[in-house]
């Protein structure tokens, strides 16, 4: 003879779902009907559209006036911003790795005191503005900074000899040390789960420090330092506040050639222009970014 509960199960209809507690249920709206999922996506997307796409749209529309990319994309001033731009945030972008990669195996693998504080201060340096770097560069090594203070009072001349930050090594230099951190920190947490016991084995085997480094420590930081060096020229490539703090007046990146063009020059039309193709540029090595983030799993 069959228990009552058994008798119950065998009258309960067949719906292919089980139905035990852990069971989800569905839980229809005021109406009856489950709300469809796109619904919840219109308010975040109607903000994006007001915040950013509608501007980005008008960007778009006013570069679209008549002759104006024909005469922003022949002129000299255009080109020279590109390539200023370019070789600027490539060459910050080597910077930033070599000096970074070196900066991070100290700190990971050269056991020293206050180490730990020092890693905590890297993700503390990383909300820092661009352009606090470059003040305290000026009061290092600006016209009237400590450096030429220090030489005019040795040496009695009437100026000091620190005039670089004015020029694009002056950038390059703030660039390199404002950015720098950006690579260490995917690389100290790509160290942080490297097995010691591959160091250990080299250097049992005799390897001496630089090819551990070579053979073992560098092959595992490559996901990262390809992860943070495409982030890093992104954001070089971006740049403007350093450029202007800098006051380097012979450096014109395309941030500053739509300052000018917008605000000095009135010429809107060919500001947009301009913007749109470091828009272009930047979206394009985001793309990048994103790909090499995604394969070093950062």
């Amino acid at each position: 003879m069959g228990s009552p509960a058994s008798g119950l199960r065998e009258r309960q209809p067949a719906t292919g779902a089980p139905t035990g507690p852990s069971t989800p249920v569905e839980r229809p709206s005021a109406t009856g009907r489950a709300t469809p999922t796109w619904v919840w996506a219109l308010p975040p997307v109607a903000v994006l559209a007001v915040v950013f796409l509608y501007p980005l749209a008008l960007v778009v529309q006013e570069s679209l006036a008549p002759g104006a990319y024909g005469d922003v994309l022949a002129s000299a001033s255009f080109r020279q911003a590109l390539v200023t731009t370019v070789w600027l945030a490539v060459a910050s972008t080597v910077g930033c790795l070599v000096l970074g990669f070196v900066l991070a195996v100290v700190i990971a693998f050269v056991p020293f005191p206050g180490g730990k504080a020092v890693s905590k201060f890297i993700d503390v340096f990383l909300s820092f503005p661009s352009f606090l770097i470059t003040l305290a560069l000026l009061f290092l090594y600006g016209t009237v900074g400590m450096a030429n203070c220090v030489w005019t009072d040795v040496t009695g001349d009437p100026s000091g000899p620190f005039r670089f930050l004015a020029t694009p090594w002056g950038v390059l230099l703030a660039e390199i040390t404002y950015f720098t951190p950006f690579v260490m920190r995917p690389l100290l947490a790509a160290f942080s789960q490297m097995e010691t016991a591959q160091l250990e084995v080299a250097s049992s085997l005799g390897a001496r420090p630089l090819r551990i480094v070579r053979r073992v420590i560098l092959p595992e930081a490559l996901p990262a330092l390809a992860a943070g060096g495409s982030l890093v020229l992104v954001m070089c490539l971006n740049e403007f506040g350093i450029v202007l703090f800098t006051g380097a007046k012979g450096v014109t990146t395309l941030p500053m050639l739509v300052y000018g063009k917008a605000i000095l020059e009135s010429d809107y039309a060919a500001a947009c222009v301009v913007a749109v193709v470091n828009v272009a540029l930047s979206v394009g090595l985001y793309v990048l970014y994103r790909g090499v983030s995604r394969r070093a799993g950062a």
